[in-house]
């Protein structure tokens, strides 16, 4: 990453008793890489997330640029993709925090969440998408919300880095495991204006049970989960604390899901509304997993969301 700038010593040279104050520049984002863009279905997962078309439509977009940077997360460096405009903007422009799902990515994801990044893009935003220790060769251990989600927190600091982004204007999302990591940062504090989630799951017990759909996952993430379960389930599902999601979210899940049943983010929604929560909930029927089939609609309602708390 660029280091810091200082210009205290050059100021003074052009001379110390001007009678306007001079500023030093801001802090420079770190090791800022462009990254190479996968070819549609090269790589597990691309064709769950769109169409061809859109996919080329998005990898072929030559008013945006996507790159990766690096920051340090509790003395590690881990990483993160950043979609911009390749011009920098005449005013800055509101963020989206996007939290991808599944596990460790050893060789990177951007294939399977171009297509998002663009349509947020399109809609006049900067994203920023943590990578999460562990994932494209980065420092640590991923844990699925352990302390893995520090790297989530940790991005806050690095949005005022980036030129023409607006760090007042701060939004969530995230897709399946992404989802419950949106419900953990809001939970922490994560200034975010509001959120929005789909495919997200809001209790983690009966997923990792013995017979559950994520059962086989579940070693290993926690190899010691036979003896800290309780820890592990209640830190990382909202059910246990949905009294701390202060912040307007928006829900979503696939009718169908098989991966996390949509009856988990029933009883959230339930339950957000019993405490009184700004919150909406929308079912997408016939739906899978992330709700690929229908991510156009997915993604409309994310950016109409967002707009209503600008």
């Amino acid at each position: 990453m660029r280091t810091f700038v200082l210009l205290a010593a050059s100021l003074c040279a052009l001379g110390c008793a001007t009678p306007h104050a001079r500023t030093a520049a801001a802090p420079s984002l770190e090791n800022v890489q462009s990254v190479a863009i996968p070819e549609y279905g090269s790589e597990r997962g691309i064709e769950w997330t769109g169409s061809r078309e859109d996919y080329v439509a998005a990898q072929t977009d030559q008013r945006f640029v996507l790159e990766q940077f690096t920051y340090q997360s509790d003395g590690l460096t881990v990483g993160a993709y950043l979609y911009r405009p390749r011009v920098r903007p005449a005013h800055r422009l509101p963020v989206i925090v996007f939290n991808r799902g599944s596990i460790t990515w050893p060789h990177g994801f951007v294939g399977q969440i171009l297509i998002p990044l663009h349509r947020y893009a399109e809609a006049g935003y900067i994203v920023v998408a943590p990578q999460y220790r562990g994932s494209n060769g980065w420092q640590g251990r991923d844990e699925a919300g352990g302390a893995d989600l520090h790297d989530l927190m940790n991005i806050v600091p690095q949005i005022g880095r980036i030129p023409g982004a607006d760090p007042t204007h701060l939004y969530l999302a995230g897709e399946s495991r992404g989802g419950a990591m949106v419900f953990m940062a809001l939970r922490d504090g994560f200034p975010a204006r509001a959120a929005a989630e789909w495919g997200g799951f809001t209790d983690l017990g009966p997923l990792i049970a013995e017979g559950g759909p994520q059962a086989r996952y579940a070693p290993m993430l926690w190899p010691d989960l036979d003896q800290r379960r309780e820890e592990v389930v209640s830190s990382r599902s909202v059910m246990f604390w949905a009294d701390k999601i202060n912040a307007p979210v928006l829900i979503m899940h696939g009718g169908a899901d098989e991966d996390i049943p949509a009856e988990q983010s029933r009883q959230l929604d339930a339950e957000l509304t019993r405490l009184g929560k700004v919150h909406q909930f929308l079912v997408f029927d016939g739906e899978q997993h992330v709700i690929g089939g229908k991510g156009a609609e997915r993604d409309a309602a994310v950016v109409a969301w967002f707009r209503r708390f600008q």
